[in-house]
């Protein structure tokens, strides 16, 4: 028995209440430098009540931790001497002689009985508490039952021990209703609110773990949600570079990972003051900023500590919180805007050629570059003005663009990296500068062409194939001179060829309408070739639907741009498709698209560019657009055209690349044509 209640009572003596905590004075060596953490520490004043001697000289027999127990034991041996003298009292009625007629003492038999009754009952109440209290820890263990519960862990019981002996301290002390009113996460929060390490360090536990837990996840990040101080101490624990002080930083930052996960708390995390900058101190790269102006200091990725400092895991956690925290538009901007911290992001993406090809590459690496690229991809597709100015800073990194060209080269391995990068890409080129600096970086372009014609990949695979695909149409999009570079690497057949694979169909007519369109009259004669595709392009608009209907009809505008008269015959005998058969398909279309479609929002523009280019190419397709009711359905487009029609590409619900030609001049050119044609 004495040994359980040594076993029992030496975890809350050790820990203590709050003037009973341990103290610490916090070192002066600089810790939040990252140079000084592989230097040796000088060890701080830190002292424990529990081992304070209460008198000089005193050193063992007079420590309070001994004390303690020798009053817990006195509690026990006071209250069974009670039990035995009042007992003995109670048996006996040895309450001596009353004289007669001495009526002071005449009361002393039946007051005595009383008082050792009540006596008696205190003692076996005490006694019957404390072997109530043994049975339920000891035999019935009801806090291991409770800490399994609640899966705290073998470190938690110490945390569950302190929680009941708080529980226990505030019915005794006050009401039984104050005790009552307890529960694990409201007492995790305010020990992470107390002045003392170890108890900040049992609250994190707590709280962390309740944290993760599937069961009890919703309410526990609903109670810290709406506490704001316990929200700026955990971002505050962020900072906290300390060694002792790691396992405290990592329970906050994955808690605040976790809170970071709903709408609602991450504008509350972010709105704290110097939130950003806490986060930005998880992530270590250690580029130094000195070194002369015509030269970049070298990276040098910050392994761990020789004393097992994990900066691997804080570097994970915080490139989690930003990917949560980068959902929301307005935290975007203030990511964006805190010093430093977008180069650290983009440093995380550099992947090494022998990482990307190792199959059994360590999965912390990977799961870094993966994170970094998810949250680089969320800043680049940001909307509005704040996503503009974002991909303006992160094309302006220089490192940016080379990191994802490796990845494209060497990560055959990692699709998923190449996909993310990829996507990245594509959004950088929605601003001019960033196409033409993604196009100027050798190796990009040619990388993508790589991804996008290469066969006999897996399932897997094919994500990466159409994300190569939508980024090419995107740096060709008016770009000049990246469709020069495209036809350098005489792409045009392998285009011609890939309008045949469902898969890749959809894109390469994108990428074709946009290097006939942007590359200029100089080259001509390169695109000369893509009159192959004409019978190709003819039988997709006859049969295709919704999108592959809509780009076919967008590039065929353009290709048949290519040919002449007799080459216009040989390529619709080819396509065993009349004249008449394609005007009443693009009649058909727009009889189908009365109203602009959010999905296909230029399919009308094209089919009006391909009706214009028949009726110039033969004066009888006048006539035959004429008698299907075509100058109607004109008069009706008119009527319901919309700015929706009038871009080449989307940020959000703004239009963004604005077509040279309106649809209004199209439909006038149209028109015209179908009047000057039945003179």
């Amino acid at each position: 028995m004495k040994e359980n209640l040594k076993a029992f009572f030496r975890p809350i003596f050790a820990i203590g209440k709050g003037s009973q905590g341990s103290r610490e004075i916090a070192e002066t060596c600089g810790p939040s430098n990252p140079a000084n953490w592989d230097q040796e520490r000088r060890p701080t004043r830190r002292w424990n009540t529990s081992d304070v001697p209460l008198l000089p000289y005193a050193q063992w027999v007079l420590l309070t931790r001994h004390v303690s127990k020798l009053l817990y034991w006195l509690q026990i041996l006071s209250a069974s001497a009670c039990v035995a003298l009042s007992l003995m009292k109670l048996i006996k009625h040895n309450y001596g002689d009353v004289e007669k007629g001495d009526t002071d003492k005449r009361n002393r038999h039946s007051a005595l009985t009383i008082f050792y009754s009540l006596a008696l009952a205190e003692a076996l109440l005490f006694l019957m508490e404390k072997a109530y209290w043994e049975w339920k820890v000891t035999v019935c263990k009801v806090l291991d039952n409770v800490n399994t519960e609640c899966e705290l862990g073998a470190s938690g019981m110490i945390s569950t021990r302190r929680f009941f002996y708080d529980a226990y301290s505030k019915c005794v002390n006050g009401s039984i209703f104050d005790g009552l009113k307890m529960d694990m996460v409201t007492f995790g929060m305010d020990l992470l609110g107390s002045s003392f390490p170890d108890e900040q360090l049992i609250g994190a536990r707590i709280l962390r773990q309740f944290s993760l837990n599937p069961r009890y996840s919703d309410d526990t990040l609903q109670k810290i949600g709406i506490n704001f101080p316990v929200i700026e101490k955990l971002v505050e624990m962020l900072n906290w570079t300390d060694l002792q002080e790691e396992e405290t930083r990592k329970c906050a930052a994955e808690i605040l990972s976790k809170l970071a996960g709903k709408r609602q708390n991450s504008l509350r995390v972010a709105g704290i003051p110097g939130a950003m900058e806490s986060i930005s101190s998880l992530l270590q790269t250690n580029r130094s900023s000195g070194g002369a102006a015509d030269e970049i200091s070298e990276r040098r990725v910050v392994s761990d500590h020789p004393t097992s400092y994990e900066f691997w895991k804080f570097n994970h956690l915080g490139l989690l919180i930003l990917k949560k925290l980068a959902r929301d538009h307005d935290i975007c901007g203030k990511i964006g805007s805190t010093r430093g911290l977008l180069p650290k992001i983009i440093d995380f993406t550099h992947a090494e050629e022998r990482l990307l090809k190792d199959e059994h590459a360590a999965t912390s690496q990977i799961v870094t570059v993966k994170r970094s690229l998810q949250v680089v991809k969320r800043l680049a597709s940001t909307t509005g003005a704040t996503g503009k100015q974002l991909r303006r800073e992160i094309s302006e990194i220089i490192f940016t663009i080379s990191n994802i060209r490796d990845i494209l080269r060497y990560g055959e391995q990692q699709p998923i990296l190449q996909q993310l990068g990829i996507e990245i890409l594509t959004s950088l080129a929605l601003e001019e500068d960033a196409t033409e600096r993604i196009g100027g970086t050798g190796g990009v372009l040619k990388g993508l062409f790589n991804i996008f014609f290469k066969q006999d990949l897996p399932e897997i695979h094919n994500q990466v194939r159409i994300a190569a695909g939508e980024a090419l149409a995107m740096l060709a999009l008016e770009s000049k001179n990246n469709c020069h570079r495209m036809l350098k690497l005489e792409v045009l057949e392998s285009l011609v060829r890939a309008l045949e694979v469902p898969l890749l169909q959809v894109n390469a007519a994108r990428i074709m309408r946009n290097l006939c369109t942007y590359s200029g009259a100089e080259s001509y004669k390169q695109l000369k070739g893509v009159t192959i595709a004409a019978p190709t392009v003819l039988q997709a608009i006859m049969s295709g639907e919704n999108k592959l209907q809509e780009v076919m009809v967008g590039v065929g505008a353009h290709i048949f741009k290519f040919m002449n008269d007799q080459e216009s015959r040989q390529m619709f005998a080819r396509a065993r498709i009349t004249e008449a058969e394609l005007a009443h398909a693009l009649v058909r279309i727009l009889k189908k698209y009365q109203q602009p479609h959010i999905k296909i929002p230029r399919i009308r523009r094209f089919a009006i560019e391909l009706a214009i280019w028949m009726m110039r190419d033969k004066a009888s397709n006048v006539w035959i657009f004429k008698n299907l009711g075509m100058e109607k359905e004109l008069e009706g487009v008119l009527e319901t055209t919309a700015e929706l029609e009038s871009f080449n590409m989307f940020s959000g619900t703004v239009g963004m690349s604005r077509h040279s030609t309106t649809i209004h001049s199209l439909v006038e050119i149209a028109l015209s044509l179908l009047s000057e044609g039945s003179k």
